[in-house]
């Protein structure tokens, strides 16, 4: 236990930290204590060696003929470094009366006995009787002083210190292991903690003090229903209380407005004074206004990422109600037409009609596509099945599903490298490619040139999508990757894109380890990069 420290630096400190707790036992209070007789065999040949130093220079001051008074000088000097150097009061008060009888004895006469014949002696002797031991409890007092002064200096540096540690910490178990790890300095006893959720108390995180075998007593059934107690009336139970007085560690609600976000417990059966149990509110009162704090910028945080989500479906579902009008319409007129006016319909006028169903089908699939997997990418349900393919192979499966108009364009496929393998989950690589091309497609008027090159790069495999169109802005460069993004130009065939494609293309190609650009062709175009890991041959023998 720390010593006290003086009433007016006490009643400074708990006026900024104090936190009263009504419900404190009576154990609590403070106590008169009566010191008691402590001797040590060090401080009691301190304090002979020290008065054998002061009688040679008093023998030494007595062979140049000084008066007495500069021996009894010399022996008050050393009743004070008595009183500095040894721990307690009582080796002054010894010192004191030793350097009388002593002084008597060597440098009163007669000399080497107890006697005194001048008058004035037993006057002398009381003098420097009371001005030994004054001196004495003097020194001793400015000690206790500067050992209470550096104590108090040292709790209030915890109590900041640890103000400072909750502030900085963000999630829990950092709240909780700061705080424990504070007290440990604080009292030098171990700590076990037991967070709370909604359901209960959960399992104890136990804090071991220095050189300390707590363990075993601390995390028991006896002592968790002393914990289980204290979360389920929000008083202090355990060691020095009358709950569960046979505990082995003193347990302390975590609260803040009427709620417990845990029990902490103190080993030992020590009680607290006054001032180390209001330095323990203080600190607990922090750790509870912490994990207030953490619990509400969780809620906060869960709270934005659900407006995140319905603001998502909201834009979804009028992106949807739009563009699925449109095609829906085509499909149903032409397919009425064909069903009640075919006959009227040369081959040429049927095949038209069939391949507008064909185109307006095609897009909608590939907008269910897109869909499907961006909402498994905001619920975080997209998993990836990682083998080492051919990127060759990928782009030429790719190419079977891209859009019908790839036949207006001149579509190429250029490799620097043979048999090159990539890391990838070749069903979602599939799909990006099929997006990049498509984009090229619409964006691009008939007859442009696309082209898909493949290189190794470091320890990467490069894929570029390449087109000789109008190019796009250094304004659009910036967004071409966000959610529902379409651009300012204008698809060929005025249907308007969700702007799923190239958003999905890079969630994709991040969630690969991958990188994906965008960057101007010259001299006019555009040109999307993306990178793949090199993938691995592997042999089964």
């Amino acid at each position: 236990m720390l010593p006290n420290i003086e009433p007016t630096v006490e009643e400074h400190i708990l006026d900024i930290y104090s936190i009263p707790d009504h419900d404190a036992d009576d154990k609590m209070r403070p106590k008169s204590r009566r010191s008691k007789l402590h001797f040590s065999w060090k401080d009691i040949g301190i304090s002979f060696l020290i008065l054998l130093l002061a009688t040679l220079f008093g023998l030494l001051f007595e062979h140049f003929d000084f008066s007495e008074a500069n021996i009894i000088m010399v022996y008050i000097l050393g009743v004070l470094i008595v009183s500095v150097i040894t721990s307690t009061r009582i080796y002054s008060l010894l010192a004191s009366i030793i350097s009388v009888i002593v002084f008597n004895f060597f440098f009163t006469d007669p000399r080497y006995t107890l006697l005194a014949y001048d008058k004035d002696y037993p006057v002398t002797f009381v003098v420097m009787l009371i001005a030994a031991f004054i001196t004495g409890s003097l020194a001793n007092q400015l000690k206790n002083q500067a050992k209470q002064s550096a104590n108090a200096a040292y709790r209030t540096q915890i109590l900041f210190d640890t103000s400072h540690l909750l502030e900085k910490a963000r999630e829990k178990d950092e709240i909780l292991n700061a705080t424990a790890r504070q007290l440990i300095k604080l009292f030098n006893r171990s700590i076990v903690i037991y967070p709370r959720d909604e359901g209960g108390l959960e399992e104890p995180c136990f804090f071991a003090a220095k050189d300390s075998q707590d363990e075993e007593m601390m995390v028991t059934k006896e002592e968790r229903r002393a914990a289980d107690w204290v979360v389920g009336h929000a008083h202090r139970a355990g060691a020095t209380t009358s709950q569960y007085a046979e505990a082995y560690a003193l347990y302390l609600p975590i609260q803040l407005n009427n709620w417990s976000y845990g029990v902490l417990a103190i080993a030992g059966k020590q009680p607290l004074d006054a001032f180390e149990n209001s330095v323990l509110l203080s600190i607990l009162g922090e750790c509870a206004l912490a994990l207030e704090n953490e619990k509400n910028a969780r809620e906060k945080e869960q709270a934005a990422v659900l407006a995140q989500k319905e603001h998502f479906r909201a834009n979804l579902l009028r992106s949807i109600s739009h563009d699925l009008r449109t095609p829906l319409t085509a499909i149903s007129g032409n397919a009425a037409n064909l069903l009640y006016s075919s006959e009227r319909f040369d081959e040429a006028t049927k095949k038209m009609l069939y391949t507008d169903i064909y185109d307006d089908a095609m897009w909608l699939i590939t907008l269910v596509e897109n869909l499907l997997a961006v909402t498994r990418i905001e619920e975080g349900s997209m998993v990836l099945h990682l083998s080492s393919e051919l990127i060759e192979e990928v782009i030429a499966e790719a190419l079977k599903h891209v859009d019908r108009n790839k036949e207006e364009h001149s579509l190429k496929v250029r490799r620097r490298e043979d048999f090159l393998l990539a890391k990838m989950d070749a069903r979602l690589i599939i799909q990006v490619i099929i997006n990049l091309v498509d984009n090229a497609i619409k964006y691009t008027p008939k007859g442009s040139e696309i082209v898909i090159s493949t290189r190794k790069k470091d320890a990467f495999v490069e894929v570029e999508v390449a087109d000789n169109g109008p190019g796009i802005t250094d304004e659009a460069k910036l967004h071409v990757f966000d959610m529902f993004y379409s651009g300012e130009n204008k698809i060929a065939d005025s249907r308007r894109s969700l702007g799923l494609g190239l958003f999905l293309c890079k969630a994709i190609i991040d969630a690969h380890g991958g990188r994906i650009t965008v960057s101007d062709k010259k001299p006019t175009g555009t040109i999307f990069t993306f990178t793949l890991p090199i993938g691995e041959v592997q042999l089964n023998e």
